[in-house]
């Protein structure tokens, strides 16, 4: 028996119960993982709402990030063994791999042995942000020395990664965040420039920092009107990667920016890169090469004990955090 999160009904972040339930052992190709540390996202939000791209029956675990000490390994499991220090690349199903409990399974290639500076609330918050970001700008964008890239949402874990990823690889982080309140963070983060997209004029600040020959990459989570302004202001060939939804408003499509400039507009989900063997090996690389030189740095905003996962939803849902928000097991 172990103590998991789980939810009978869609709603607020009080549906959300810690239970016990049998926890069967690992089956061929699995690793059993005793949790020490889980890291919190929007997706599990969604999915706890009924808003998520996966459906679920009742009752339903939840949860895409974890860290802890192997357990048991299934047969034909090899380079892992009870006692292994590993954290979690997210799943593609949480509901068929959930990851908020004390005690959980997952395929063998999705889990890592990280480097052994990361403490558990470090490691728990790599893996999600990291892909995220890494799969959007360099498998996709190539981004390269010298280009400028926007990044909204930019005080979100996922923001917070692109900054550092951007940095690494010599490219110019243009963080975009709603108000001025969070630009000394982003600017100390590692942003080159913080816009304030509700205090200052999106398309004319990007047009300065970026000059004549424009933004080369986008990314976005947010889509709705700030597709206007990020448009207007990107460079004859660019691409805008959208990674989310969450203005409440349509997204319009700026037709002939697209049609003038020649852009690119891509939908992206992390799932194409844990979904592909060789492109996930790529970015395991990338990202534990940058761990270990210090140059990827996971943020945590705030801890919560395991028996306060309904006020660490609570604190998702505030959009206060500024980092990746952490529960201790």
């Amino acid at each position: 028996m172990a103590r998991v999160v789980r939810f009978h009904e869609h709603g607020g972040p009080e549906v959300l119960r810690i239970e016990d339930v049998d926890v069967p052992g690992p089956r061929q190709g699995e690793v059993q993982i005793q949790v020490k540390a889980l890291g919190l996202n929007r997706a599990e939000a969604l999915l706890r709402t009924g808003s998520y791209i996966e459906t679920l029956t009742f009752p339903s675990g939840l949860g895409l990030e974890a860290a802890g000490i192997v357990e048991a390994v299934g047969e034909g499991v090899d380079g892992f063994a009870p006692g292994d220090a590993v954290s979690i690349v997210p799943p593609i199903s949480m509901v068929r791999w959930p990851a908020y409990g004390e005690l959980v399974t997952f395929p063998a290639e999705l889990v890592v042995r990280h480097p052994p500076s990361l403490g558990w609330e470090a490691a728990a918050a790599v893996w999600m942000q990291y892909l995220t970001a890494y799969g959007a700008l360099i498998d996709i964008a190539q981004l390269r020395r010298g280009d400028f890239v926007v990044i909204t949402a930019a005080s979100s874990s996922v923001g917070l990664a692109a900054i550092q990823i951007a940095n690494r690889v010599g490219a110019i982080p243009i963080a975009v965040t709603r108000t001025s309140g969070k630009a000394s963070a982003l600017l100390d983060a590692g942003a080159a420039h913080v816009i304030a997209s509700a205090e200052e004029d999106l398309e004319v600040r990007l047009t300065d920092i970026a000059g004549p020959e424009g933004v080369q990459v986008v990314f976005d989570p947010i889509g709705g009107p700030i597709f206007k302004p990020l448009t207007a202001a990107m460079a004859r060939g660019a691409i805008l990667i959208e990674y989310g939804g969450l203005s409440p408003e349509p997204t319009p499509l700026p037709l002939f920016s697209v049609l003038g400039k020649s852009l690119t507009l891509r939908g992206y989900l992390v799932h194409e890169i844990v979904g592909d063997p060789a492109r996930l090996k790529a970015a395991k690389a990338f990202i534990l090469e940058g761990l270990e030189a210090g140059a990827l740095k996971p943020i945590i905003a705030r801890t919560f004990p395991f028996e306060q996962i309904v006020e660490a939803h609570r604190f998702l849902e505030s959009n206060e955090q500024f980092g990746k928000i952490v529960v201790t097991v």
